[in-house]
């Protein structure tokens, strides 16, 4: 498997002889938590499940920032205790990850659990004269000492410095000095240390945590594009001043989520949370619409985007309703694993695996409509399905009702010629012959190809990208 890693700029291959360990930067706890945090988790959920399908064995570790600024600050706004803060929305955010279907890690460290851990790390660092302790009790680490701090973003240290200044005060000796330990401030919790009362800095969390439980080397480091620098480039630097060792071999960096082409933000007001995402449109539709585009890029948040996520859940759902039992040589599906398993191998290219998915449906559908044994199918595009987090539990739901006879005999009632006796087919004709009817004036024959499926159950939508059905709920 090659995986894209922004440290080299390039595809490299994922070594899995002895296992696969991987860690993520999981959430700051300061809020509930909203689709884009559910879209990064997907990514790695996706990745973690392909792996232990073929047979590799993950070690998958993912952290809760349990106290931070961001933390702090919301709690003094909600004149609320930090750690209780942390702990209600951590609570919370567990009970929408199972909603979502994410598969837990296997170690979940918090930060506030880890702080010796951290102290001993930040104490390495000292040693190795690469951070240095300021008058305030604040540690710092002295960037100009790592000759290729920045790699990560492809930045050297002028380039990073440009818009940065010296603070009055802050006891750094340098611009781009970042805080190992910050000194305890009033009303800040705080634990003793060597410098005295205080509380780690952003980063040395995840790289003490990712060192701890998967060594000081291990195979993917995973986060937000938006964690590059400084918090990524951050976390190489201090990892391999405290051990002289390499980090992360592999780093991946899935994209954002922006809310009609807007980046979505609690400022702006357009952040979706996770709890009304999952009520509008469920967990299979969110997964759907994150995997449908590479996890490089930006996924644009629309509830066009959404409808259509549903309407193609169910399609695969329709696939799998019970068939009855038929003679002749079962479908065969060993094409479509290969070519699956081919995408999902090249940097996990989920756009792709998900075609092969409703191809298979496709062939499926026509196979059960031709009256041919498609049982063996079913259970692979189950299975594939599966690999992907999908559920595909709605087969009971109105869409197993669509039949592709009652559509061939309404096509024929209006004369349109269909190009296969499929459900898809058939659609793909009518809603063709409807929109010709309207550019025609026939709105009679628009009218009535429209009433003709809502009287099967299947409601019509006219966008600016053309007409979408879907079955209604």
């Amino acid at each position: 498997m090659r995986l894209y890693s922004t440290l080299s700029g390039d595809r490299e291959e994922l070594d899995t002889g002895d296992g696969v360990g991987l860690y993520v930067c999981g959430v700051t706890p300061y809020d509930s938590a909203h689709v884009g945090h559910a879209m990064s988790l997907i990514v790695y959920d996706v990745l973690v499940r392909y792996l232990r399908w073929r047979g590799i064995q993950v070690r998958y570790v993912s952290n809760y920032t349990d106290v931070d600024d961001k933390l702090l600050e919301r709690a003094s706004q909600l004149e609320r205790d930090p750690l209780e803060l942390a702990a209600a929305n951590i609570e919370q955010w567990e009970r929408e990850q199972d909603a979502l279907g994410l598969l837990a890690p296997d170690v979940r460290p918090r930060v506030t659990a880890e702080i010796e851990p951290i102290i001993e790390t930040i104490e390495r660092i000292i040693a190795n004269d690469l951070a240095y302790v300021a008058e305030s009790g604040d540690v710092y680490f002295r960037v100009q000492a790592k000759d290729d701090y920045g790699k990560l973003s492809h930045r050297n240290i002028d380039q990073l410095r440009q818009g940065t200044r010296f603070e009055p005060g802050d006891g750094k000796e340098f611009a781009l000095d970042f805080a190992l330990w910050k000194a305890q401030k009033s009303g800040e919790p705080a634990w003793p240390s060597p410098w005295g009362p205080g509380r780690p800095g952003w980063h040395i969390e995840c790289t003490t945590m990712a060192q701890r439980y998967l060594g000081e080397t291990f195979d993917v480091h995973g986060g937000g594009v938006d964690l590059v620098f400084p918090h990524h480039d951050n976390e190489v630097a201090q990892a391999e001043a405290a051990s002289g060792r390499p980090f992360a071999r592999i780093w991946m960096h899935n994209g954002m989520v922006q809310r009609n082409h807007e980046k979505m933000a609690k400022s702006t007001g357009n952040v979706v949370g996770v709890e009304e995402a999952l009520e509008r449109w469920g967990p299979d539709a969110i997964r759907l619409f994150v995997l449908n585009s590479h996890y490089h890029g930006p996924n644009n948040l629309t509830d066009d985007a959404m409808t259509a996520a549903m309407r193609a859940v169910e399609r695969l759902a329709t696939a799998l309703r019970e068939a009855a039992d038929a003679p002749g040589a079962p479908l065969d599906a060993a094409g479509y694993r290969s070519r699956f398993i081919e995408a999902m191998e090249d940097d996990l290219a989920t756009p792709q695996a998900l075609a092969v998915l409703f191809d298979l449906a496709r062939a499926i559908n026509r196979g059960r409509d031709a009256g041919e044994p498609v049982a063996e199918a079913q259970a692979t595009l189950q299975e594939l399905a599966g690999v992907l987090g999908l559920r595909l539990d709605a087969p009971e739901t109105a869409t197993a009702q669509v039949s592709a006879a009652e559509l061939s005999k309404l096509a024929a009632s209006l004369d349109v010629s269909c190009g296969g006796t499929d459900v898809e087919s058939t659609m793909e004709a009518l809603l063709e012959r409807r929109q010709a009817a309207r550019q025609e004036r026939d709105f009679a024959l628009a009218d009535r190809i429209r009433d003709g499926l809502g009287a099967l159950g299947i409601a019509i939508e006219d966008t600016p990208d053309g007409a979408r059905w879907s079955v209604k709920r």
